[in-house]
C-alpha cells in the first residue's frame, strides 16, 4: 500500500525514495492496483468520519441542538466562527486530507495511463480507471463546494486548484467555472470507462462473496461500496444542480431512476417495511436504495462517540426537544408514522438531568441512524456503511428541475410512499416541500448545508424545528486555509 498520510498536497509530493521504489511492485499486477484503490476507499473513512466532516456540515446545516449555552462541543460550526484557531486547524486539517487522497488516485491513475503499460484486461482496466477519475472528480467536488462562491452567482470566482497529476508543481487557483468543467470531464470519462464493464449494470450490486480466493474474489462485488456506473452517473447530476444546469440534471437523473431499475433488474430497490423493522438490525438507513457508500468496519465506534445516548448533551449531536411530540421532530416530520421518524429514540434515563426533583435538563432523544445490531447473528453489509450518494436524490433532483409541478409531486409523493407517508398537498409551497424531503432523507450524510448553498437560503430550518433561521450567504464560503496562501506566496503562485 502506498501510505496514506495526512500532509499538504505539494508535501506529499515530496516522496520519500523508497515508496517511488516499490511503485512498481505494488503495481505489477491486478491485484496491486485493487489494493490501492481500496487504500483511498478506505481512507475516505478518516477524512469524513474520523475528520468529522460529516459531522460539522450537519452542524452548519443547523440540524441538531448545538448553541453556545450549552457549551457543545461542536458550538464553533454552528456559529460559523472561522477565524477561531481550532477551526482555523480543522480546516487545514481538511483541507490537506482531500488533497493527499487526490494524490494518491492521481498516482494510481499514472499508472492506468494506457492499457498495453499495464498487466490488466480491459475490463479491469477500463473499471479501475473509471472509479480512480471518479475519485478524484468528487473529491475536489466536495472541496469546491466548502471553499467556492456560490456558482450561479459567481462562476468566474477563483475557487481552489485542480489536481490532476503527479508533478511536484503547486497548481494555480482556478475560478468556479473551470474547476466545473475538469469535474464534469473526469465524471463523463468515468462513465464511459464504466458503461459496457461494469457488472452493476447487468448483475446489480452483488452483495456477496461468490468465490474464497483472495481479493480478487472481492473486486466485481459489492459494488455500492465502489464508484460505479450509477453513483459516477449521480455525481454528475450532482454537479450540474450544483452549476445550476437543470436540464442536464433533469435529464441524467431521470435516465438513472429508468435504467436503474426495471422489470428485469432492480438495482437500487426501495426498501421495505420488513426491512426497516427488522427484529435486532432494522435497516434505518434504506441501505438497498444507496448508490455508493463508505464501508466503515467501526461505524458503531462512530455512532458511539456521536450520536448515543450515553453522550452528555455537551457532545452528543441530537435534536432540540425533551420526546418525539415536543421537540424538533415534530415539525421536522410532517407525519407521525414517517418511518424516517423511527430514527429517532428516547434516552432512558434522559441524559442531562438534574437531582431527583429537578426536570431534565435539554433534550433526552437519541440518533439511530448509524445504531449497531442488538441481535441477529448474521452479517449484513448495511451494518458498516455510510452513504454518500442515494437513489432518492435522483428523484428529488427531478422535482427541482422539471418545469412540471405535477411531475415534481410525483417524484416526492414516490419518496413518501416508500417512508410511510401520505401524499403531499399538491396546492401547497413545492419549494418548501422539496427542502423538507431532502433534509429528513439527508440527515447524517452532511448533504443539507451544500443543498441550502446551492439555492442560496438565507431562511432555512432552524436548531428548533422552525423555518427561520436567518443564514448569511457568507455562511457558505469556508476561507482558504492560511498555511495553503502562505505556501503559494512563498513560491509566487497564487
Amino acid at each position: 500500500m502506498i501510505p496514506l498520510s495526512l500532509a499538504s498536497c505539494s508535501d506529499w509530493l515530496e516522496v520519500e525514495m523508497e515508496d517511488k521504489i516499490m511503485e512498481p511492485v505494488l503495481f505489477s499486477n491486478y491485484a496491486g492496483y485493487v489494493s490501492a484503490i481500496n487504500g483511498v476507499y478506505l481512507s475516505l473513512n478518516e477524512y469524513y468520519i474520523d475528520g468529522q466532516l460529516i459531522n460539522i456540515l450537519d452542524v452548519m446545516a443547523q440540524y441538531y441542538h448545538v448553541t453556545d449555552d450549552n457549551n457543545h462541543t461542536y458550538r464553533l460550526y454552528q456559529s460559523f466562527n472561522f477565524d477561531d484557531t481550532s477551526i482555523e486547524s480543522k480546516n487545514e486539517t481538511l483541507w490537506n486530507q482531500a488533497y493527499s487522497l487526490i494524490a494518491h488516485t492521481n498516482t494510481i491513475l499514472d499508472h492506468l495511463k494506457e492499457i498495453g503499460d499495464t498487466p490488466l484486461s480491459q475490463s479491469q482496466f477500463n473499471i479501475l480507471r473509471g472509479e480512480a477519475l471518479a475519485m478524484r472528480a468528487m473529491l475536489h467536488f466536495d472541496v469546491l463546494r466548502r471553499h467556492g462562491a456560490i456558482y450561479v452567482n459567481n462562476p468566474d470566482a477563483e475557487s481552489i486548484p485542480y489536481q490532476d497529476d503527479t508533478s511536484r508543481e503547486i497548481k494555480p487557483f482556478l475560478t468556479n467555472k473551470v474547476v466545473m468543467e475538469k469535474i464534469i470531464n473526469d465524471l463523463s470519462e468515468a462513465a464511459s470507462l464504466l458503461k459496457d464493464y461494469d457488472p452493476v449494470i447487468t448483475e446489480g450490486v452483488k452483495d456477496t462473496q461468490t468465490e474464497d480466493n483472495g481479493v480478487s474474489s472481492y473486486d466485481m462485488s459489492f459494488r455500492q461500496l465502489r464508484l460505479n456506473y450509477y453513483a459516477v452517473q449521480g455525481l454528475i447530476a450532482r454537479a450540474y444542480m450544483w452549476m445550476g444546469d437543470k436540464t442536464n440534471a433533469y435529464r441524467i437523473a431521470k435516465e438513472i431512476i429508468a435504467k436503474a431499475n426495471t422489470e428485469d433488474l432492480e438495482v437500487f430497490p426501495w426498501v421495505t417495511s420488513e426491512q426497516i423493522t427488522s427484529e435486532g438490525r432494522p435497516d434505518l438507513l434504506f441501505s438497498p436504495e444507496i448508490m455508493f457508500s463508505m464501508y466503515n468496519s467501526l461505524r458503531s465506534k462512530y455512532n458511539s462517540n456521536t450520536f448515543a445516548s450515553a453522550l452528555s448533551l455537551n457532545t452528543r449531536l441530537t435534536f432540540y426537544g425533551t420526546d418525539k411530540d415536543n421537540s424538533k421532530i415534530a415539525l421536522f416530520y410532517d407525519y407521525p408514522n414517517d418511518y424516517r421518524r423511527n430514527q429517532w429514540e428516547m434516552a432512558d434515563p434522559p441524559q442531562g438531568a438534574g437531582g431527583d426533583d429537578e426536570e431534565p435538563v435539554g433534550t433526552s432523544l437519541y440518533f439511530t441512524k448509524y445504531s449497531d445490531f442488538t441481535s441477529g447473528a448474521i452479517e449484513a453489509t448495511y451494518r458498516y456503511i455510510i452513504p454518500i450518494i442515494r437513489m432518492s436524490e435522483m428523484y428529488l433532483i427531478v422535482a427541482e428541475s422539471t418545469n412540471d409541478p405535477n411531475e415534481a409531486y410525483d417524484m416526492l409523493d414516490a419518496i413518501r410512499v416508500h417512508r410511510n407517508c401520505p401524499n403531499l398537498d399538491r396546492d401547497g409551497n413545492l419549494n418548501n416541500d422539496i427542502l423538507y424531503e431532502f433534509a429528513r432523507e439527508m440527515i447524517g450524510e452532511g448533504q443539507l448545508y451544500f443543498f441550502y448553498k446551492r439555492r442560496q437560503e438565507t431562511f432555512i430550518i432552524s436548531r428548533t424545528g422552525e423555518h427561520d433561521f436567518n443564514m448569511p450567504l457568507s455562511n457558505y464560503v469556508w476561507p482558504i486555509p492560511e498555511s495553503e496562501i502562505s505556501k503559494r506566496v512563498q513560491v509566487g503562485n497564487k
